[in-house]
């Protein structure tokens, strides 16, 4: 967490949900391939990836499903705010994702979009399995009694 106390590094997207919906295994970090007017966008703190995922399609990996919307100065230039994007990552960090979603049936979730301490935007992608519903109320009863305890420990001193 060194990284986010940085004055530079700004988080402009995070998919909350996914640590709750999956259990993570592996995350790394890929760099994005984007035009000017969403790296403007972006820039101004709007973006969506709470219903993408990644999918590994002809040997690269591409950002399904996210929404960086138009900029509202692009005029003709501008772009598709639901356009598949294409991620950036050594072809040994390619093919290690590719053969976990085929073979042991994960999913490539992404967790958070920001801008690093150079500025540039990076996308935090996670390899994960589903969670079944009893994992979930299981993961639920566990925040629940953290944040009870730390209510309790307040109160008393």
């Amino acid at each position: 967490m060194a990284q986010e106390k940085n004055k530079n590094f700004k988080v402009v997207a995070e998919n909350r949900k996914a640590r709750f919906s999956y259990e993570i295994i592996d995350t790394l970090e890929a760099g994005l391939v984007l035009t000017g007017t969403e790296v403007k966008s972006l820039r101004e703190g709007q973006a969506n990836i709470q219903e993408s995922y990644a999918s590994a399609e002809d040997g690269e990996i591409w950002l399904i499903n996210s929404y960086i919307p138009e900029y509202f100065a692009g005029n003709r230039f501008n772009h598709e705010p639901r356009r598949r994007r294409k991620l950036l990552l050594s072809k040994r960090e390619m093919s290690r994702l590719a053969q976990a979603v085929d073979r042991e049936g994960m999913t490539m979730v992404p967790l958070k979009m920001y801008f690093n301490e150079r500025g540039l935007a990076k996308l935090q992608i996670a390899v994960g399995k589903g969670k079944k519903l009893h994992d979930k109320r299981e993961t639920e009863k566990k925040r629940d009694w953290n944040r009870e305890k730390a209510r309790l420990l307040k109160e008393r001193g």
